[in-house]
């Protein structure tokens, strides 16, 4: 099997995935712009990590919040809160993202997280030419709903790169599943915070490091 595009996740496999603790409280900082001062720590929780739509405008009705106004505050500041991690060395690119320098292939990302953070960390680190297009979340609540395994953000990656056999590569097993929603090849990363991981899908490849590319993608 030959590909001529990879496309990769973000967080947890070009770039090191950003603490919990520093998310949660962003979004805690989030609630605090917005007068509510002591919020339900379950509440705080839901908004951090995978809101879905209903239960923005749950959480927000119980506050007297305007969901749309909300979320994007807290996108913005969540994505500042990972924009300062980077600048104190505290999320980095992994250290075999140089090994992508000589892969005889299109590139792209395809990540969860926000645009804005997306293009900051590839700009930061001096990697975004690696890739000829770049996808985020747009910072709307109706955007959770397009988060993988849905697959547009992979679909509108692969037109820009004007795939014909794609591989997306990714640590989670919405990366697995947002690929086969895609009609294309996965592969799996192990990074440490994987090692163990008992998988519930079954990507297309199982690979320790990005340097494995090289030896699916160019046989």
């Amino acid at each position: 099997m030959t590909y001529d595009t990879v496309v990769f996740d973000n967080d947890g496999v070009l770039f090191g995935r950003t603490s919990f603790d520093v998310l949660r409280d962003a979004t805690q900082e989030t609630f605090e712009k917005f007068g509510v001062t002591d919020p339900d720590p379950d509440h705080v929780e839901d908004m951090t990590i995978g809101a879905t739509p209903e239960r923005v405008s749950a959480v927000c009705s119980t506050y007297g919040l305007d969901a749309d106004t909300f979320w994007r505050d807290r996108d913005r500041t969540l994505s500042l809160a990972q924009q300062e991690e980077a600048r104190a060395g505290r999320k980095t690119p992994y250290d075999d993202i140089h090994t992508l320098d000589d892969l005889d292939t299109s590139m792209g990302v395809v990540s969860s997280n926000q645009q804005e953070t997306v293009d900051f960390v590839l700009e930061h680190f001096d990697v975004a030419d690696k890739f000829g297009t770049a996808y985020g979340r747009a910072p709307t609540i109706e955007s959770l709903d397009l988060r993988k395994p849905h697959s547009h953000y992979i679909d509108r990656a692969l037109a820009d790169l004007d795939a014909d056999n794609a591989l997306f590569v990714g640590d989670n097993e919405s990366d697995v599943k947002a690929a086969e929603n895609a009609g294309i090849d996965s592969a799996f990363i192990r990074r440490p915070h994987r090692e163990d991981w008992d998988l519930n899908v079954w990507p297309t490849w199982i690979i320790d490091d990005l340097e494995d590319l090289h030896d699916i993608c160019e046989p």
